[in-house]
């Protein structure tokens, strides 16, 4: 179960622990002076980027969580405990919203990235801390503040160098899994992928490398929740290169030139700024029968330069590397 999104996860930082009301009890000091001791700090909720997490599915079935509470003082002097923070490790790419009013409050975007999102309670003072020279048996205390709590929503937007975007059966996977060391499931059927799969996709030298995501297809409607709809969409927007990847076979009757103008139809309608970035078009399934009528109609329509591949027979491979290499770094 792949999981990038849970709503209303409750969170509490711990509260502050009271202060202590004491006073020294010593054989021959019949006057003993104040001596309770503070209250410790309640822990605090921390958020950790972790790039060994690839979802959210543990706060599906966790949706709470609440740091430790701070001790109460003591006598002698002695401070209580500060709380233990509670530490919840998240992917690299998860947005945290406020679920009351929908805001942005906190962003994951790097590995061992720590955000302090809800803070503990101050501990309380102990009546030592009223000590004066005008009040030497204060027998007053502060109790510990409460920690801050809410409830928040969890949203994973994966950070990938490039996306792959495209129908169904255009040939992502199989295209990730060739240029990547990801191993996504493959199938000829629709929605094969059910979740985003990021491989990395190293060049000889293995002194860069460039993260590809294989977005789950898109399909008309998809930017008003139909099929997969918002549950990948969303996993485009932090791409810095698209890659649009179309089947030029026209399988089961489909127009190439049309899939391209539905896709970016569906990404303007999410959200426009997914246009501007940098992309290149990429032909797939060029050994197909019917691929070379398709391709003069495609760039007789839209007049761009395209790629041609062919991923069950390595044609165009090596230099679909090169570009993604050239746009991505």
């Amino acid at each position: 179960m792949f999981v990038d999104e849970v709503k209303n996860i409750r969170l509490n930082a711990g509260k502050g622990g009271d202060g202590c009301l004491s006073f020294r009890r010593e054989k021959f000091v019949p006057k003993g002076g104040p001596n309770g001791g503070d209250g410790g700090d309640g822990g605090d909720i921390v958020l950790v980027g972790d790039a060994n997490v690839s979802d959210l599915v543990e706060y599906r079935f966790k949706p709470h969580a609440h740091a430790k509470n701070g001790q109460p003082g003591m006598g002698s002097d002695m401070h209580g405990k500060n709380g233990e923070d509670k530490v919840l490790r998240v992917p690299i790419g998860t947005v945290i919203f406020n679920s009351a009013n929908g805001n942005s409050v906190a962003e994951i975007i790097s590995h061992e990235q720590k955000i302090i999102l809800l803070r503990g309670g101050v501990g309380g003072k102990g009546n030592e801390a009223f000590k004066s020279s005008t009040n030497q048996a204060p027998r007053h205390t502060t109790p510990g503040t409460p920690g801050e709590e809410g409830t928040f929503n969890f949203v994973l937007k994966t950070i990938a160098d490039v996306g792959l975007v495209g129908f169904p059966n255009a040939g992502k996977s199989t295209l990730t899994s060739i240029l990547t060391d990801a191993t996504p499931k493959i199938a000829n059927y629709p929605f094969t992928t059910l979740h985003v799969n990021v491989g990395v996709m190293r060049d000889d030298s293995k002194k860069s490398r460039v993260l590809i995501a294989d977005i789950p297809g898109i399909i008309n409607g998809a930017h008003k929740n139909r099929g997969l709809g918002l549950k990948f969409l969303k996993h485009i927007e932090r791409c810095k290169t698209l890659v649009y990847l179309i089947d030029m076979s026209g399988i089961d009757n489909r127009d190439p030139s049309q899939d391209f103008s539905d896709i970016k139809s569906e990404l303007l309608h999410y959200d426009e700024s997914l246009l501007k970035k940098h992309g290149v078009v990429v032909a797939n399934k060029i050994d197909s029968d019917a691929s070379k009528k398709n391709l003069r109609a495609f760039k007789g329509k839209y007049k761009i330069d395209v790629m041609e591949i062919s991923c069950t027979k390595g044609i165009g491979l090596e230099a679909l590397r090169k570009k993604i290499f050239e746009l991505a770094l």
